[in-house]
């Protein structure tokens, strides 16, 4: 390297956004991702050894996929490159091709390919990485934001271990703006910056689990904002607000204001009011509540506001809870609006809750026994002792009903489900109305 080239590389790091001088370099400096990353897991066990295969690192933005293919970079005998999907072409790909094969017979040396965005790739262009990786001149790292088993070539697939890199924690994130805050080196550390705690928990918890989100509008609120009477710079929850683009909302998520929304949210969908039912779950979607606590309000709310007067609430919900939990944001907003919408607008029923209620009020208080005919009698003695004798079959009788005791004799003629007239539950209890006047 010449002094042109060293001064420029030197450059280009002064000036390069702090999530991207603030990557680590070495395996112990990454913070989070411990189920993939932990001293006894297999990815770092690998990285350690140098003995690394193919793999597909798939997750959200700001989780760290480019940071770990980065550390793989620096710790590797082998030779690394990068290329991105978005705008390498095939000659791009050739020539990474031609110098793998050179390094390996020259020098003995495999090399990794690191491919970002790797879904951009369509099938010929994966379809050519193929041969390479299965006879082993091109180790393939994959980093992706997409469903690989949607995206990525299934002979590729097969080839390669696939690592899910999940959402940082808050205090992963609270531990990354602390680094930046005071490093000297890489970070911001000679701004001679404080951040105030509020504002610090803001931004950890707004960031959604994205660091670069994070540590870009730590640096926005540093190089923006002037120096008070002390001398230094004073990051506030009004700064860090406007930094990250978002306005704060009053939604405490261990206080008062947190159950307050919650309650709210609830008795909208509860009370019918679809609107004010959206209206919670944007503020607490704004505020980083964590979707699958919202999808879990969601399914109560569908079994015990709704019950048997809308019958497809319940699956609703539990459709939205299991897609929620594939998806992820941003997506998964709509998936929640399109339950809470639909929970909100159905007719209510609770009267299979108040059923379950009222029975478990009369176990606890009464003492009863199975009548005889009901009595298992699949074994042998059973008939002599007289259990299931007098039984009747229900679907041996016109419409699959025949009259006989089901409840104990000490609770007989004990009623806890009471079916509404409303939505669907009223042909439940016209049916059962029926039945019983028979």
């Amino acid at each position: 390297m010449d002094l042109f080239d060293y001064m420029r590389t030197n450059t280009m790091k002064s000036e390069a956004p702090l999530a991207s001088r603030m990557r680590p370099a070495r395996l112990e400096e990454i913070v989070g991702q411990q189920h993939i990353l932990g001293k006894d897991k297999l990815l770092y066990r690998a990285i350690l050894a140098d003995k690394l295969g193919s793999v597909i690192f798939y997750g959200p933005p700001g989780t760290g996929k480019t940071t770990i293919a980065k550390v793989i970079a620096n710790t590797t005998s082998a030779e690394f490159t990068q290329i991105n999907a978005t705008v390498a072409g095939k000659k791009d790909m050739e020539e990474v091709v031609r110098q793998a094969k050179d390094s390996l017979g020259m020098y003995g040396k495999r090399t990794i390919l690191f491919v970002d965005e790797i879904h951009r790739f369509n099938k010929g262009q994966q379809d050519y990485l193929l041969p390479y990786v299965e006879d082993g001149t091109l180790i393939l790292i994959g980093a992706t934001t997409e469903n690989p088993y949607f995206e990525v070539n299934g002979a590729l697939l097969s080839r390669s271990i696939i690592f899910e890199l999940k959402m940082l924690e808050k205090e992963d994130i609270k531990k990354l703006l602390l680094r930046a805050l005071t490093d000297v080196e890489k970070g911001m550390g000679a701004y001679d910056a404080v951040m105030d705690e509020d504002a610090l928990e803001f931004l950890a918890d707004i960031a959604g689990g994205d660091a670069r989100n994070a540590l870009n509008a730590l640096e926005l609120g540093i190089l923006t904002t002037e120096r008070a009477g002390d001398g230094k710079i004073h990051i506030t929850l009004e700064t860090a607000s406007e930094c990250i683009q978002k306005k704060t909302v009053r939604y405490d998520k261990g206080g008062d204001n947190h159950y307050d929304t919650i309650s709210a949210f609830i008795k909208s969908m509860r009370g019918s009011d679809p609107d004010a039912a959206v209206f919670y779950l944007a503020k607490m979607l704004y505020a980083g509540e964590d979707i699958k606590f919202i999808a879990r309000r969601i399914m109560i709310c569908a079994s015990e506001d709704v019950g048997n007067a809308d019958p497809q609430a319940l699956p609703v919900a539990v459709a939205a809870a299991q897609a929620v939990e594939r998806i992820g944001m941003p997506e998964a907003q709509i998936i929640l609006a399109h339950a809470v919408s639909y929970v909100a607008s159905a007719p209510k029923s609770n009267a299979a809750s108040s059923a379950i209620f009222d029975a478990m009020d009369v176990v606890r208080h009464t003492t009863t026994t199975v009548p005889v005919h009901l009595q298992d009698k699949h074994y042998g003695g059973a008939e002599k002792l007289g259990h299931g004798v007098g039984y009747l079959y229900a679907h041996d009788f016109p419409e699959h009903y025949v009259k006989q005791q089901y409840l104990p004799d000490e609770i007989q003629g004990k009623a806890f489900y009471h079916p509404t007239d409303i939505g669907y539950e009223q042909k439940i209890a016209e049916r059962l109305n029926r039945l019983r006047n028979r």
